[in-house]
C-alpha cells in the first residue's frame, strides 16, 4: 500500500463508540432482532475490550428488504447525483480517518502509524479513484444499430475480511454506489469497529435510506444467509478460499453473480542480474508488512541456486531489523497477528517447515523473547525450501517467508506457477524487458515488476483458486453492472 496524507503522530485512545450494539439498516441504527453479543479481542493483549451485536437471518432479511425497496429510485439517480454523494462520503470519511486507524490498531493489531498511513489511507485512495472513474465512465455506447448499456446489477451483498478491512469495504461500497446499486455489508466480526465508524460517515454524508445497510455477524450465519438470499443479486466476497467456496455454493441455487478475491501464495522471482541486497531486503520487509497478513504478499522468494547463501544472509539481516511489539510505538514495524486461531495456524506451519527439512535461517516458533503476551510472531525466514513443502504450498498469513533456489529461469517459472493460487507474482530484474517477458509467463492476476507503487486503477483479482472478478477503478465498477443490448435502437 502507498502512504497517503499526513504522517502526524497518533496517540491510541480509549474507545467511546455509540453503535457497537446496533446494525445500520434503512438509514438508521437499529437494535438486533435477537440480542446476541460477541467479544472483540485486542490481539496485543489477548483480552476482550468491547462487544458487538451480531445478527442472524432475520436481521439479514430486514436489511435486504430495505435495500430492495431503495433500489428502483437509486438506480435512476444521475451521474452527478452519485458523484456528489461519493464526494460527500469522502469528506466525511476524511474527518474520521484517525479514528479508523485507532480502531484498526486495536482490533487487528496493526501498528498505529501503519494503520493511519497505509490502512486508513486506502479508503481515501479508493474513493478518490472511483470519483475520477465515474466522472468520465461511458455507461452507454451505440454499436451499429444496437445500444449497449450498462445498468446496476441490483442489490449486492458485500462480505469483507479482517486483514485490510477498510480497504476492502471502500473498494466494494464505492463502485456499488457509482453503479447505482444498493447493498448490505457484513464486515469481519474479528475487526468490526472500523466498519461502524465507516457507517457513521456514510450516514453523515446523507446516503439515502436503504441504499447502504450493515449487519454485523459471523460468516457462518450472516454471510451464509446473505449468500443464499433470493433478493440479493450479487455477492462480492473477500477472504479465504475455503470460505469463498461456501459462499459460491450457497449462492448457486439462486444463480446470482459471485465475485471473489481469495487466497494467494505469491512467487517473487529474483533474476540473476538484479541488485540482490536491495531486492532481497525489499522482498522480505514488504512481505512482512501488516505482519504478513496480506493475500498478495510475496511469500515464496525464488533465487538462483548459486546465490542462495548470499540471499539467506541478506534475508536474515532484513528480518532481524524489524521491530515487533507495541503498536503505539512509531518504531514498531510489526504488531501481533489478528487472533489466537491465526497465531496457532502460523506456529503449526513454522513447525512443519522445520519438520520437513527446511533450513530455519531466523525466527521460528513462539513469540519474540521480549514479549510475554499477545499474538506476536517472530519474523521467520526459511532457506532451502522445496516447492512441495507445506510452507511453500499453504497460505501462512504471517511473517514467514520461504527462499527457494532455482537452477535456471524455466525452472523458476515452472515452480512459481505450480500452485493452486494465482493472485499475484513479482519479478525483479535490472533489465525491464527481461522482467516483462517473465511476467508474461506468470499465471497470476497481478504481476509486479521491481516493486512498483500501488495502483488503484489496476484491476485487482486472481486466477485459479484466488478467485474471479476484478476490483479497483473501472474494473470494480463494471463488476456491479449488467450489460444490456437494445437492438434496432438506431435506424440503419
Amino acid at each position: 500500500m502507498t502512504p497517503i496524507g499526513s504522517t502526524q503522530v497518533l496517540v491510541q485512545r480509549n474507545f467511546n463508540m455509540q453503535h457497537e450494539h446496533h446494525h445500520y439498516v434503512n438509514g438508521a441504527w437499529v437494535d438486533p432482532l435477537q440480542p446476541v453479543l460477541l467479544d472483540v479481542v485486542d490481539p496485543s493483549t489477548e483480552e476482550p475490550f468491547m462487544q458487538i451485536a451480531v445478527g442472524g437471518p432475520a436481521d439479514v432479511n430486514r436489511a435486504v428488504a430495505a435495500a430492495r425497496a431503495a433500489f428502483p429510485a437509486f438506480a435512476r439517480t444521475t451521474r452527478k447525483e452519485r458523484l456528489d454523494l461519493l464526494r460527500a462520503i469522502l469528506a466525511e470519511y476524511n474527518k474520521r480517518r484517525h479514528e479508523v486507524a485507532e480502531a484498526l490498531s486495536r482490533e487487528m493489531g496493526a501498528p498505529l502509524k501503519f494503520a493511519f498511513e497505509n490502512q486508513s489511507s486506502a479508503g481515501v485512495a479508493h474513493l478518490t479513484r472511483m470519483i475520477e472513474v465515474l466522472e468520465s465512465y461511458r455507461f452507454e455506447e451505440v454499436q451499429g444499430t444496437t445500444l449497449i448499456t450498462r445498468e446496476p446489477i441490483g442489490v449486492v451483498g458485500l462480505i469483507t475480511p479482517w486483514n485490510w478491512p477498510i480497504n476492502q469495504i471502500v473498494c466494494k461500497v464505492a463502485p456499488a454506489i457509482a453503479a447505482g446499486c444498493t447493498m448490505v455489508l457484513k464486515p469481519s466480526e474479528i475487526s468490526p469497529l472500523d466498519a461502524i465508524i465507516w457507517s457513521e460517515a456514510m450516514h453523515a454524508a446523507g446516503v439515502p435510506a436503504g441504499v447502504y445497510n450493515m449487519v454485523q455477524g459471523e460468516g457462518a450465519v450472516v454471510g451464509a444467509a446473505m449468500s443464499a438470499h433470493p433478493d440479493i443479486d450479487m455477492m462480492s466476497f473477500t477472504g479465504s478460499t475455503r470460505a469463498g467456496i461456501l459462499v459460491a455454493q450457497a449462492a448457486a441455487p439462486t444463480v446470482k453473480r459471485v465475485a471473489q478475491e481469495l487466497g494467494g501464495k505469491s512467487a517473487n522471482i529474483l533474476l540473476p542480474d538484479v541488485d540482490f541486497q536491495a531486492a532481497v531486503t525489499k522482498g522480505v520487509v514488504g512481505m512482512m508488512d501488516n505482519s504478513g497478513q496480506s493475500c498478495n504478499a510475496p511469500t515464496r522468494m525464488f533465487v538462483p541456486a548459486n546465490r542462495h547463501e548470499e540471499v539467506k544472509a541478506i534475508a536474515k539481516a532484513a528480518a532481524e531489523s524489524l521491530v515487533v511489539g507495541d503498536v503505539a510505538d512509531e518504531r514498531t514495524n510489526l504488531g501481533p497477528v489478528v487472533s489466537r486461531v491465526q497465531f496457532d495456524k502460523i506456529q503449526r506451519l513454522i513447525k512443519s517447515g522445520i519438520d520437513e527439512g527446511a533450513e530455519l535461517v531466523t525466527g521460528g516458533p513462539g513469540r519474540p523473547g521480549h514479549l510475554n503476551r499477545g499474538y506476536f510472531v517472530r519474523p521467520t525466514v526459511f532457506g532451502g525450501v522445496r516447492n512441495d513443502m507445506t510452507i511453500a504450498r499453504e497460505e501462512i498469513f504471517g511473517p514467514v517467508i520461504s527462499i527457494l533456489p532455482y537452477r535456471d529461469e524455466a525452472e523458476a517459472i515452472r515452480m512459481a506457477n505450480d500452485t493452486v493460487y494465482g493472485l499475484a507474482a513479482y519479478v525483479q530484474s535490472a533489465d525491464l524487458g527481461h522482467a516483462r517477458r517473465v511476467a508474461a509467463e506468470m499465471r497470476a492476476g497481478n504481476v509486479y515488476l521491481n516493486y512498483p507503487a500501488w495502483d488503484t486503477a489496476a484491476p485487482f483479482g486472481g486466477y485459479k483458486q484466488s478467485g474471479n472478478g476484478r476490483e479497483y477503478g473501472k474494473w470494480g465498477l463494471e463488476d456491479y453492472q449488467e450489460v444490456k443490448a437494445i437492438m434496432g435502437y438506431k435506424a440503419a
